[in-house]
């Protein structure tokens, strides 16, 4: 009976500090590092640092709320722009998922791929205006 006290205990124990990780981990600050296409080839250079956490959060909200399809795709041309989430306290070690946006010719929507993940979505206009909005401040 004792050591079922002490496993319970332990159990209870480890439950806290690993939730307690994970909520920091959840609520720590991010930035978004974007960057942009320079001419017709597979060359980027740094354009724009989103550091407002409502924006930040925005992005995030669209990317989650979006019908993302596993498919590997092949775009006719390199992506318009790219972005990372990148955490503000340099401390913390994550993977980086590499986004890759396309915009349209008609600069109506946007096509995004996760190529590692082999993930793609297109979003409507609604989204697509918010999202190159604050990626591009166009």
């Amino acid at each position: 009976m004792k050591k079922f006290t002490y496993l319970i205990v332990f159990i209870g124990i480890i439950s806290l500090f690993t939730a307690g990780c994970f909520n920091g981990m959840k609520n720590e600050e991010q930035y978004i590092k974007v960057k942009k296409r320079v001419g017709d080839e597979n060359n980027y250079e740094a354009f724009k640092k989103i550091t407002t956490k409502n924006q930040v959060l925005k992005v995030k909200d669209i990317l989650k709320e979006s019908d993302w399809e596993n498919a590997k795709v092949s775009m006719v041309r390199p992506p318009d722009y790219r972005f990372v989430f990148q955490f503000k306290n340099p401390e913390i070690e994550a993977k980086a998922v590499l986004y890759e946006l396309w915009i349209s010719p008609n600069k109506d929507q946007v096509e995004l791929v996760i190529d590692a993940a082999s993930k793609y979505v297109q979003l409507d206009k609604k989204k697509s205006a918010e999202l190159i909005k604050i990626l591009t401040s166009e």
